[in-house]
């Protein structure tokens, strides 16, 4: 299993790939509607949290694999074999997310993550053995990861009130594997590849959260037939929809791996930061099913934040890590923090969905016009 060639032209992802994506839906789909679920009961901050850590299994397992897979893919049998089995990490890990949220149980969602990062690891070593060159490297993945797993397993021994540290303590530990690792040597990544694959899973949040939302407001126009809060909150879902993906695309992500592929204080940053884009859409669309809820039902008072605040975070990190350092003056940075204000404070007005969406469309208008 030797590296691949970092420069290797029309370099796209494969069959094996899409069908990882895929299955990362139902995970996906899992966090997106039990978030939904804990803001109509009124506890926001449990529901975030859970969220946010539920969310970071699913983005950690996905990104791992998708960096492994740009630098060694032999498609043979024992590799698409680990590819399935990590598949069948994600599916379990997708079954533990009701009972995540629901009594804050991680057994089963644990089961998943390890089965899944334990299968990485048999393929870090087995890049060892291939490619004598990064064996350092490839080692200490593998080392790191099998690692964090044991910590993971053990996690789920200890005490009720050591659970909140001991779970910082693991994530800090999972997020320091490939900054310790990549320090013996760069992996034979494609830039072009990368770009691709986060692009398409931006693709698939954004795609889950339409959904959400359009279940969400479906229920909602049949029981009510139609309101002009309900009229508002669908136009601006759409809108907002619509500008998230304008605001990813506005800039080629693969010209500016390009430029980072040496630089680690570059290249981590934007890696790492894409874990508040794809969380961020993911929680849009039960914001706006919660605010569907709150529209007909009169549930929380809570729900127009679950709108503009995901919004201003996808916004404020999609500028940060894709728009940002192609911006040459301080008129055109301070724009968009001064939109994701906007957004914030659109959770006063009585449309806030659909001034978020005016507000995030005005912002993909002026990254449109910036490109040309």
């Amino acid at each position: 299993m030797a590296g691949r060639d970092s420069g290797e032209p029309h370099r796209t992802s494969t069959p094996l790939e899409l069908f990882f994506d895929l299955c990362f839906v139902v995970a996906v789909a899992q966090a997106s509607g039990s978030l939904h679920a804990a803001l109509e009961t009124g506890d926001p901050v449990t529901g975030v949290l859970r969220f946010a850590l539920v969310f970071f299994t699913i983005w950690w397992a996905w990104m791992n694999f998708t960096w492994f897979a740009s630098a060694y893919d032999p498609d043979d049998v024992p590799y698409r074999l680990s590819v399935l089995l990590q598949i069948t990490g994600s599916l379990v890990l997708a079954a533990g997310v009701d009972r995540a949220f629901e009594a804050g149980d991680l057994t089963v969602i644990t089961v998943g993550y390890v089965v899944l990062r334990t299968a990485l690891a048999a393929l870090w070593l087995r890049a060892a053995l291939a490619d004598p060159v990064r064996r350092r490297t490839a080692l200490r993945f593998a080392s790191g990861v099998a690692l964090c797993q044991l910590g993971w397993v053990g996690l789920l021994l200890v005490p009720t009130s050591l659970m909140l540290p001991g779970i910082v303590v693991m994530i800090l530990a999972e997020l320091s594997v490939p900054v310790w690792a990549q320090s013996a040597g760069m992996t034979p990544w494609h830039p072009g590849h990368i770009a691709e694959r986060y692009g398409l899973f931006t693709l698939i949040v954004l795609g889950e959260s339409v959904a959400a939302a359009t279940v969400a407001v479906r229920g909602a126009f049949n029981r009510h037939h139609g309101t002009g809060p309900l009229w508002a909150l669908a136009a601006g879902g759409l809108l907002m929809a619509f500008a998230m993906w304008w605001l990813y695309f506005a800039r080629p992500a693969h010209a500016l791996l390009a430029t980072t592929h040496q630089d680690h204080r570059r290249r981590f940053p934007w890696a790492y930061g894409h874990y508040l884009v794809f969380a961020s859409a993911t929680a849009e669309g039960a914001g706006l099913a919660s605010y569907a809820d709150h529209v007909t039902r009169h549930t929380t008072a809570t729900s127009a934040a679950a709108i503009t605040v995901p919004a201003a975070v996808f916004l404020l990190t999609v500028w940060a890590v894709q728009l940002r350092p192609h911006q040459k003056s301080p008129a055109e940075r301070l724009l968009f923090p001064v939109a994701a204000v906007g957004v914030l404070a659109a959770s006063w007005t009585a449309a806030p969905a659909l001034v978020s969406g005016l507000l995030l469309a005005a912002a993909a208008v002026v990254a449109g016009a910036r490109r040309r």
